[in-house]
């Protein structure tokens, strides 16, 4: 017994880790969501301006494939973007988040570059330059430039979180604009528009890596990757999340992806269909953006449940889709919604994650499961040559509403206790 008491004294009296204070702000903190801002820019933003790509390559490059073998450009794109978080997410909990920044930076302008040597016809060389090289240089820096963060901020980690996100859907407005006016309304060609896009996205990436800096050093101790997954899958509010995003996802980028064509073929004019994209993703500026405002009043987990709700009703909507007036409002009320969605993501893993430490990772296995699927070929392949659009908007539709009523029960029982 005494020596049991003795062993206790002495554990009692040993020293324990002060608590991590974080600064809410600073120069170093703000510059960081900055870059962060850059990075989503030029990373996941221009995956989601992929739409124009589409419908460019359908008319005019790639004309000898049909619109489903050519979506698996910007399907591959972004299962690479965002499945390649599980591994980035590892290696930034390990400390190696700036051999992840300026690698993927490098690839993600190396790739663009590459872009614009592709020839017209030829699907497999826009596929691995666009589909495969621009997928993995995003996907490099799509987790750590968001879970940086995390570094500055706690009490408004979810607010800043969405900021950061919205970098993104800026990207989205900005890429489309440029790359419409380069490639339809401009001498440059196809080779020249891209490179030009490619210098824009460069100047912005080397922004990027001079601003973000971390502040706190890598956990000295690790959890065992797979430890730490099956510990993850065994929590039901984090699995039923991960896996509604999964198939959630498989309708997810059905507008964005094929809007613009959708517009164009209802002869709404080229004029007015090519700003029908810019009005989706400014509009999911606004949602990525506005709701942070109120996310600490109304909660992270209340919000996802509005948000995808909300957007799966307005996929549906597209099925009606046949004048200029249906398309400004499925537009601006469909990139709201969809905005706010993929900006509570990251906050939503925050949320469910009660290591700071463990944030990485456990957004890269939310991530990964969200990547493994991706349907624009299948959408493709249900709009056929004939451009039949009630198929794909049906599936897309019905697929994202199968996992809502699941999601929005756990995350609600998960929020009461």
């Amino acid at each position: 017994m005494e020596v049991q008491n003795v062993d206790a004294e002495e554990s009692s009296l040993e020293p324990t880790s002060p608590p991590i204070e974080y600064p809410e702000g600073g120069w170093r903190g703000w510059s960081t969501v900055v870059g962060a801002v850059l990075l989503q820019f030029c990373g996941f933003g221009y995956s989601t301006s992929f739409g124009v790509y589409q419908d460019y390559y359908t008319r005019i490059y790639i004309t000898n494939s049909s619109p489903s073998a050519i979506s698996w450009i910007g399907s591959v794109n972004t299962f690479l973007v965002i499945s390649t978080g599980l591994v980035a997410g590892r290696l930034y909990d390990r400390g190696y988040f700036y051999h992840l920044i300026i690698g993927g930076s490098t690839l993600i302008s190396f790739s663009l570059f590459m872009l614009s040597f592709a020839k017209p016809e030829n699907l497999y060389q826009c596929f691995l330059a666009q589909g495969v090289g621009l997928g993995l240089g995003g996907g490099m820096v799509y987790v750590p430039s968001v879970a940086v963060v995390s570094h500055y901020f706690r009490r408004r980690l979810a607010s800043v979180m969405m900021f950061a996100v919205s970098g993104s859907a800026l990207g989205a407005i900005v890429h489309p604009i440029m790359l419409n006016n380069l490639l339809n309304h401009s001498n440059l060609g196809f080779e020249g528009s891209v490179r030009a896009s490619a210098g824009l996205v460069s100047v912005m990436l080397l922004s990027a890596c001079l601003l973000i800096r971390t502040r706190l050093p890598p956990p000295k101790i690790l959890p065992d990757i797979k430890e730490l997954f099956l510990r993850s899958i065994s929590e039901i509010p984090f699995t039923i999340m991960s896996v509604s995003l999964l198939v959630f996802s498989v309708g997810f980028f059905f507008p964005l992806f094929y809007l613009q064509l959708d517009s164009i073929h209802h002869g709404l004019g080229e004029e007015f269909s090519f700003y029908a994209l810019v009005i989706l993703n400014g509009s999911s500026f606004l949602g990525r953006l506005v709701p942070g405002l109120f996310v600490q009043s109304i909660g992270v987990i209340n919000m996802v449940i509005i948000s995808a709700l909300s957007s799966t009703a307005l996929v549906f909507s597209m099925i009606g889709l046949a004048t200029k007036a249906s398309v400004v409002v499925i537009s601006t009320l469909c990139g709201f919604f969809l905005g706010m969605f993929i900006a509570l993501q990251a906050p939503l893993v925050a949320v469910l994650t009660a290591n700071p430490s463990e944030l990485g990772a456990r957004m890269g296995i939310a991530y990964t499961f969200s990547g493994i699927v991706y349907c624009p070929p299948i959408n493709g392949a249900l709009l056929t040559r004939d451009y039949i659009w009630w198929r794909p908007a049906t599936f897309s539709g019905v697929r994202r509403n199968l996992p809502c009523g699941t999601r929005s029960s756990v995350l609600m029982s998960h929020s009461s206790n």
